[in-house]
């Protein structure tokens, strides 16, 4: 079968970021997503306005019946809502329940672009810290970047969580400035080894995040070595953003949602 990508995702009803996100981004790097649901959350493509998250127990059962079942190659991590989520996660590769050779992406949700947090912002961070060395690449936003490392540079912050044991982590730099080209940076063991300028598109995107992550995850279980990986998904997620929907195209100050069902041409 296709590769397998078991994602631990929140669900999001307006179809923008979470599970969705995932099993169209993943569909569309050629991979199959499964999904361990971590929570259920009431949003819009505009806002958040609360979240109930699932049991640990729930989580790890949902994740357990996929693992048993079929091929996992990668390991995609998105809203885990709850300290107590993130430590079972936590324990599932310390345990090796999950294979040593499997890739982990983690992209460390705190907040969603929407507005709203997703839990309380200490906690989380301090459970995300023992999650962290299991990771092959962290696809952190810049503010989830600085809470985690405690810096405010984000060439620092990165080297940081490399030297807390994170194989990789990709720097994106879209919420720090609001005009100029979008740069982005990969480290990989502490040395920036890629780094790639994106065009900066009109609008703000609901779910870009874990498209872009979801991704590359997928193109890890499809075998592309992680540079290769993050550069598909660099261009990939710049045509996805160009055709966005416009759930309110009378207000140009409201959140697009990426069209993830595109012709993708890898120009790279």
């Amino acid at each position: 079968m296709r590769p397998v990508v078991l994602c631990f995702s929140g669900l999001d009803p307006s179809g923008g970021a979470g599970l969705q996100a995932d099993i169209e981004a993943i569909g569309q790097a050629g991979g199959h997503a499964a999904i361990a649901c971590t929570a259920i959350t009431i949003q819009s493509s505009q806002q958040v306005f609360g979240f109930e998250a699932c049991s640990a127990e729930l989580v790890r059962n949902q994740a357990m019946a996929v693992l048993d079942d079929l091929p996992v190659k990668v390991i995609k991590s998105g809203m885990l809502g709850t300290t107590d989520n993130i430590k079972m996660m936590t324990r599932l590769f310390a345990n090796k329940v999950i294979k040593k050779h499997t890739s982990f992406v983690l992209d460390p949700v705190l907040v969603a672009n929407s507005g709203g947090s997703l839990g309380d912002e200490q906690t989380l961070v301090a459970a995300f810290k023992k999650l962290l060395p299991y990771a092959t690449l962290i696809t952190p936003n810049t503010h989830e970047l600085r809470a985690l490392s405690g810096e405010q540079d984000l060439h620092t912050a990165a080297k940081k969580l490399c030297a807390q044991g994170s194989y990789a982590v990709l720097v994106k730099t879209s919420h720090d400035f609001d005009s100029g080209d979008i740069e982005q940076y990969l480290y990989v063991q502490g040395d920036m080894v890629h780094k790639s300028t994106l065009p900066r598109l009109t609008g703000e995107f609901h779910g870009s995040g874990c498209s872009l992550a979801s991704f590359i995850a997928g193109r890890l279980a499809m075998g592309d070595v992680l540079i290769d990986a993050v550069k598909a998904a660099d261009s990939w997620i710049t045509q996805t953003l160009r055709a966005a929907d416009a759930p309110h195209p009378e207000d140009n100050q409201a959140q697009l949602i990426p069209n993830r069902f595109i012709d993708f041409q890898n120009n790279l």
